[in-house]
This record gives structure tokens, C-alpha cells and sequence, in this order.
């Protein structure tokens, strides 16, 4: 392992994407909900309330879904998209809408993907940074407020590692455990302290034991390598899970547990899943998608969803929410208008419910303002 990725994941004992293999295992890929900008990659722009296989290969590796487009990669190292393409955000050197996926360029050495408002940011497999679409706030990470249309790299480095997108901004970690924002700062979702705008990465403070991040809206949530859990930005309904709702715009501890796993922020709501394999929510609970039971909102701080154990992977969309268990087995809850349940119906349900009877589910997403879902498969 070459010394220039020693870093936070290492330091956990976790493995670093960019120096791993490529996968000898394939994914097939799913979608459903609402297609009404061709989103689901099927060609169409019908909603479909259960999940519907998009093309028959099955090579995909990473997905990522903004405001209805959808970014992804294969196997190969290739990246494709689709969907709503009105700022370039799917990197097709265009603004033309596709309803099945697209490839962008001919590279073969993308790694990861994530989606924000209407922008992309991605990871290339030599730890170099790249973004495109929209620009007002410098999302983009250029310097600039400049719209593009296909990928441009973000400087020179070749340390970056993750990246999660919000609605305007983006938060990194790198190779060396330090974390990096840029974009639209007004609610604090930076953590640099101010809501100050900036259009290249400022890293956010002087630590180098960050190990992920989520964004989901205009909050931020964050893991360190010692298992703390932190959050900032604007906290309405509670979602930073501070016990409040006071917004923050540099990082706080929520609570003092050392067992946080993995993170994933919503539009308006919060997800972490813990070492023991339960899963916690809080924030905006209005379609029940916190999976509580209940439709109530007041949850400020972790409330855990049932008492299981066994909970591998959470994403969550505006008003619903989906996850994978251990056993692979695909799980859904909240609003559910459009289909994007996956239930064959628009009934809403406030409590885990299984998609199906399949026990091969691997990768899901939602994006935080979307209505679709998005999920790869053995």
C-alpha cells in the first residue's frame, strides 16, 4: 500500500478505496418512483411503484441521485448519467434531459460519484477531484461561480478520498483524515464558522481524524475515526441531534457515544447506524419517515428505530426512507406519493417495511430532495 494513502481509514483499520482492487463482484441495477424527467434510466418518463431492472448488464458499482438525474459508475471505471440535465449536471457537455443512461467521456478510471442540488462532484481512481453543473454559490470548487457542462478538475491534488454533496455546497475528506468544504455557506453547512460563500475547498479547522461525512440539505453530519458523531448547519426539527434547534456553523459532538458507524443526512432528517448494528433517526418527521412509528416531530436528539440489530445501509429521500439489512433484504418507510417505496402502491408507512422477498440487495440512495429510489443488486 503506497504511503502517500496512510491516512484516517487506515488508522481505523478500514480499507482505502483508492488503492483497492477492482471488484470481481457485478451489480445489477434497479429504480423506481417518480420518472417524470426520465430519472430512472428506463427509457421513459413513467413512474413505476415497484423496482424495475434498468438495462440488463450488470456492471455498475457506485450510485449517487440528485434532484431528479442520477450519476453513476461501473465496474470498468467508466461513469454515466441521466435524468434532469438543465445545468449540465449530468456531464454531458449539454443541457439535454436523457431517460436512460448516458456515458460521460470515454475515461475509465472514475471511482465515486455524488449528486447535489443540480452539481457533481467526483472522485477519479488517482484520488484527483472533479465537479460540474451548476455554479451560482462556486459548489463547483473552481474559484469561480462558473456554469460547466462537463468535468474540470478541482486544483491538483491527488489526495481526496470521499465527498457528499448538499444542495449547494459539497464537504470532503481527505487521504489524511482533514476535511474540506466549499459552497454556498449561508446556513453554516461548511462548518468553517461563518456562512460565508467560498468557491474552492477550505478545510474545516486543523483535525486529521475525520473518517466520512453526509450532507443532506444544508446540514452536515460527520464520523470521526473514534467513533464520535458531529453536526452542523442549519437545524430545523432537530436535525442535527443536538437536543435543539439551534443551528451551528462549526462541528458539534452529538452526545458522547463512541459506537457511530456510518451517516447519512436527508433534506430535513438524520441517520446513523451504530457498531451494533442498530439504527438511530431524528429531525423532520412529518411523513414518518423517521420509522418511528408515528408522524410526530420533536425527535432533536438519536432515537432508535425499533430494537434490531442487524441494520448494514441507510439513505434517506424528502419524505421517505430506505435501508438494507445484514441479510441484504431491502426495507422502505415514510411518504410514499409517487411509488418510491417500492411497494406496488403510494400508501405511506411509518415503520420499516420489506420491498419484496429478495435477500440480495446491496447499495441503495436517495437523494435528499428527490422522490425516486435508486438501488444495486447481486
Amino acid at each position: 500500500m503506497s504511503e502517500r494513502y496512510v491516512g484516517a481509514w487506515e488508522q481505523a483499520g478500514l480499507f482505502n478505496p483508492l488503492n483497492a482492487p477492482t471488484p470481481s463482484y457485478t451489480y445489477n441495477l434497479y429504480s423506481w418512483g417518480k420518472n417524470n424527467f426520465g430519472q430512472l434510466g428506463l427509457n421513459n418518463t413513467t413512474n413505476y411503484s415497484s423496482p424495475k431492472q434498468v438495462g440488463s448488464l450488470a456492471n455498475w458499482l457506485t450510485i449517487s441521485s440528485g434532484i431528479a438525474c442520477v450519476v453513476a459508475t461501473k465496474t470498468d471505471g467508466t461513469l454515466w448519467s441521466w435524468g434532469l440535465n438543465g445545468n449540465g449536471q449530468l456531464g454531458l457537455g449539454n443541457t439535454t434531459n436523457y431517460s436512460s443512461p448516458k456515458q460521460v467521456g470515454a475515461l475509465t478510471n472514475w471511482l465515486s460519484v455524488s449528486c447535489g442540488g443540480n452539481f457533481t462532484v467526483s472522485i477519479k481512481k488517482d484520488g484527483t477531484l472533479w465537479s460540474w453543473g451548476y455554479n451560482a454559490f462556486g459548489q463547483l470548487g473552481l474559484g469561480n461561480v462558473t456554469q460547466y457542462l462537463s468535468p474540470k478538475q478541482i486544483g491538483a491534488l491527488t489526495n481526496w478520498l470521499s465527498v457528499s454533496c448538499g444542495y449547494a455546497y459539497a464537504v470532503s475528506v481527505k487521504t489524511d483524515g482533514t476535511l474540506w468544504s466549499w459552497g454556498q455557506g449561508t446556513y453554516g453547512g461548511l462548518g468553517l464558522g461563518n456562512t460565508t460563500y467560498y468557491s474552492s475547498p477550505k478545510q474545516v479547522g486543523a483535525l486529521t481524524n475525520w473518517l466520512s461525512v453526509s450532507c443532506g440539505g444544508n446540514h452536515t453530519l460527520a464520523i470521526k475515526t473514534d467513533g464520535t458523531l458531529w453536526s452542523w448547519g442549519i437545524n430545523g426539527q432537530g436535525r442535527l441531534g443536538l437536543g435543539n434547534t439551534t443551528s451551528f456553523s462549526s462541528p458539534k459532538q452529538v452526545g458522547s457515544l463512541t459506537n457511530w458507524l456510518l451517516v447519512s443526512g436527508t433534506y430535513r432528517s438524520s441517520f446513523s447506524i451504530k457498531t451494533d448494528g442498530t439504527l438511530w433517526a431524528w429531525g423532520y418527521n412529518s411523513e414518518g419517515q423517521l420509522g418511528l412509528g408515528n408522524v410526530a416531530n420533536g425527535y432533536y436528539s438519536p432515537t432508535q428505530v425499533g430494537a434490531l440489530t442487524n441494520w448494514l445501509n441507510i439513505s434517506g429521500g424528502q419524505y421517505s426512507s430506505i435501508a438494507i439489512k445484514t441479510d441484504k433484504t431491502f426495507w422502505a418507510w415514510g411518504g410514499n406519493p409517487n411509488g418510491e417505496l417500492g411497494f406496488g402502491n403510494t400508501t405511506k408507512y411509518s415503520s420499516p417495511k420489506q420491498v419484496g422477498s429478495v435477500a440480495t440487495w446491496n447499495t441503495l440512495f436517495k437523494g435528499s430532495t428527490t422522490y425516486s429510489t435508486i438501488a444495486l443488486q447481486y
